[in-house]
């Protein structure tokens, strides 16, 4: 299944999902073109990825910024002339109550997860219409359809990323480009760690959280896995789906 000449585009690439992404998709011989608002990670991931015998390029930026997904489009475009993927992992995140919510604290939401993922997937697009080809994965969450606390603002995005994701597949589909959605369970990603850090627990302690039918959180290299076999020829019979790698939480 190695995928010589292929390139993939990954934002949200520096750490956790999106750097378990980029480390897979090189691994499996794709050209990685990295975006994320971290320099720091992003040098990290490179180096990982460059690791694997593959290229990979950074840029830094938001997604919010129309122009910054554009570049990404160019430098893939610019370094190998073809865009094969997109993975839409970048998001931001908020823990206020709907109640407590300040109008911009939405409007930070909604330009990061959902006009943002709007703007990287129209970004790819007309490359991948040209090319009569293309699989984009949007990253949504299992807590689009299971309620919890604190983050309503968070998990109202995500659900609109599985509604973008139906619509892009059925926009899409007559020109052969596959577009489908992962929702991922807990998974201990750096910003867990940091967070759990910085809360006085244990790294540890984090990990062996009991959570779903599994009753563990997931690696990020377990979502990694999903979503390339969505972006895969071996998905090539699956486009418009909302694919639960939650370890059960949603069951």
């Amino acid at each position: 299944m190695r995928s010589k000449h292929r390139v993939a585009i990954i934002t949200g690439g520096a750490a956790g999902i999106g750097r378990a992404c980029a480390i897979r998709f090189a691994r499996e011989g794709y050209g990685v073109v990295i975006g994320d608002i971290s320099s720091d990670d992003s040098a990290k991931t490179v180096e990982a990825v460059q690791e694997t015998g593959a290229a990979a390029v950074f840029e830094s930026g938001t997604i919010a910024d129309e122009v910054f997904c554009q570049r990404l489009a160019d430098l893939a475009i610019t370094k190998w002339g073809r865009i094969d993927v997109l993975v839409a992992n970048a998001a931001n995140r908020n823990f206020s109550r709907l109640i407590d919510a300040s109008e911009r604290e939405w409007d930070e939401m909604l330009e990061v997860n959902l006009k943002g993922t709007a703007f990287s997937c129209k970004a790819v697009l007309p490359h991948m219409i040209r090319q009569r080809s293309g699989a984009i994965v949007l990253i949504s969450s299992v807590h689009y359809r299971v309620g919890r606390k604190e983050m309503p603002l968070y998990d109202a995005t995500k659900a609109g990323i599985v509604s973008m994701t139906k619509s892009l597949a059925v926009d899409h589909a007559a020109d052969g480009i596959r577009v489908n959605a992962i929702c991922p369970g807990l998974t201990i990603t750096d910003f867990h760690m940091r967070k759990a850090i910085r809360e006085g627990r244990s790294v540890d302690e984090l990990k062996q959280t009991k959570v779903g039918a599994l009753q563990r959180p997931a690696d990020p290299s377990e979502i990694a896995a999903a979503v390339y076999f969505m972006a895969s020829d071996e998905a090539s019979f699956i486009t418009g789906q909302a694919l639960m790698v939650d370890g059960g939480s949603s069951i």
